[in-house]
């Protein structure tokens, strides 16, 4: 990254030290950020080797885990210090404003992190009593080498998602970010030698999900793989894993999730809410709520208030500190999404706002809003993954919870209402992984996320992501049975 270019908003400047393959653009204006090496399938070969050297010999049951909790929060005090940095490079690779990454991303990441930490020496088995004559225990056992692979819109804070609590089980990781957003990645692994980590235990190897990807799926040496990102990706690795060695498999995959607005809610908070929940870092977010249902009694009220307030939404450079959203993340996603707009048209949706790119220069898409949707409309069946809101009227809780049960994924929801009774029956109706009641869908990291149907199996978070990174073997001894 030219240093030039990053004084420009009072960052530290990037260090490249690698060769030429995958060149990285500046969202907003289409610029050259740097330019990185793309990893092979004989680097991930060279990666799963030193990981599980280092899990034989430096790391996992070879290192007490308070040991491993004090590494943790060493790279957690190290992020903390480059906190700025960190947010920078956020910015200018995912197009984020440069406040929310600081706020959000990097600050998620390093609670995660402290909080996976806490975990390292307590994540244990237990004794079974059985009969007099045997001695029943469990242990909590790491599974090894975890090939980690994560996605463009939250690099740094997906990615932490994954790696702290597989690191606090005490495995060893090799971490495969997005080819276009990787440079978090790369300062943290930097920062992991930097708090003591063994060589081998922490690994970061970007490259494209068809070569990188498909080499650490494949190779018999990892055995478990996490993945975030698309449902067709996502069945690919399942498949892969099942051929080679049946090594495990989590995915948190796409969604289509429902903001539910019912006709008692505090429609203003209502409104800022489900505006949130769809327009946030420009509707690239998995669990965005890019279905809103609106009972009939606020309807008009609602698309009147939640027009304006997408209109009010301020779009420009992550670095600006007025702004509120950015870019797509690249020019293919934004040909992508436009693509699914003018799909809406095709099909008969009326266009209430937005639906057209912003300016000459960079990735910009107003936020846009559908209503008089159907529900077998390309634009309310797939995952748009950008600033498209589709609005539909329902008249009762019978009929709402049909209407948002039809999709393939069940990732998360929203509920907004006043009656504690009807969001706990409407809560436990919906088929997804997880229910916000009056607030848009936000992780916490104390709290398991994940989804059923093709969003996906596994959680995230909270003490619930252990059992992703640990094998539980059961030891029974005879205490003196005789045959």
């Amino acid at each position: 990254m030219p240093a030039t270019f990053t004084r420009q908003f009072d960052t530290p400047a990037y260090k490249g030290k690698v060769t030429v393959n995958t060149g990285l653009f500046i969202n907003a204006t289409g610029t050259l950020i740097t330019k990185i090496s793309a990893a092979s399938a004989k680097d991930v070969d060279i990666a799963v080797q030193a990981a599980h050297n280092a899990y034989k010999t430096s790391w996992g049951h070879k290192v007490p885990a308070y040991e491993r909790g004090r590494l943790m929060n060493k790279l957690a005090d190290l992020m903390e210090k480059h906190a700025e940095e960190l947010s920078a490079l956020e910015a200018l690779d995912a197009g984020k404003q440069y406040f929310f990454a600081k706020a959000v991303d990097i600050s998620a990441t390093i609670q995660n992190f402290r909080y996976f930490a806490g975990w390292a020496d307590k994540n244990h088995g237990k004794t079974i009593e059985t009969s007099e004559a045997k001695f029943a225990y469990t242990r909590h056992e790491p599974i090894g080498v975890c090939g980690l692979i994560v996605p463009w819109n939250f690099p740094l804070l997906v990615a932490s998602w994954k790696v702290a609590p597989a690191l606090a089980c005490g495995n060893a990781i090799i971490l495969k970010p997005s080819e276009m957003t990787p440079l978090t990645a790369l300062k943290v692994a930097e920062l992991s030698v930097e708090a003591g980590f063994p060589p081998g235990v922490i690994n970061v190897l970007p490259g494209y999900g068809s070569v990188a990807g498909q080499a650490l799926t494949e190779h018999p040496k990892v055995g478990k793989i996490s993945f975030t990102g698309s449902t067709l990706v996502g069945r690919k690795i399942m498949e892969t894993a099942a051929r080679t060695n049946l090594k495990r498999v989590t995915l948190e995959l796409g969604g289509k999730s429902p903001s539910i607005i019912f006709d008692d809610a505090d429609l203003d908070q209502a409104v800022k809410w489900a505006s949130m929940g769809i327009f946030m870092h420009n509707g690239q977010v998995c669990a965005a709520g890019s279905r809103i249902f609106v009972q009939e009694g606020i309807y008009d009220a609602f698309i009147k208030a939640f027009a304006t307030a997408s209109k009010s939404l301020k779009l420009g450079h992550g670095f600006d500190p007025s702004i509120t959203q950015g870019p797509c993340v690249s020019q293919t996603q934004m040909e992508r999404v436009l693509g699914y707009i003018e799909s809406g048209k095709q099909e008969g949706a009326t266009l209430l706002s937005g639906g057209s790119r912003l300016g000459e220069e960079g990735y910009f898409i107003e936020p846009t809003i559908f209503t008089d949707v159907k529900s077998d409309m390309k634009i309310v069946r797939e995952e748009i993954f950008g600033p498209v809101a589709v609005i539909a009227k329902f008249k009762d809780e019978a009929e709402l919870i049909e209407m948002a049960n039809d999709t393939v994924y069940g990732l998360a929801s929203a509920v907004y209402t006043q009656n504690i009774n009807r969001a706990i029956r409407v809560a436990n109706a919906l088929e997804t992984g997880g229910v916000w009641v009056n607030q848009a869908s936000l992780p916490d990291f104390q709290v398991p996320f994940g989804g059923v149907k093709q969003s996906g199996y596994g959680k995230e978070m909270g003490e619930y992501a252990l059992e992703s990174y640990t094998v539980v073997k059961a030891v029974q001894v005879n205490l003196g049975a005789q045959l």
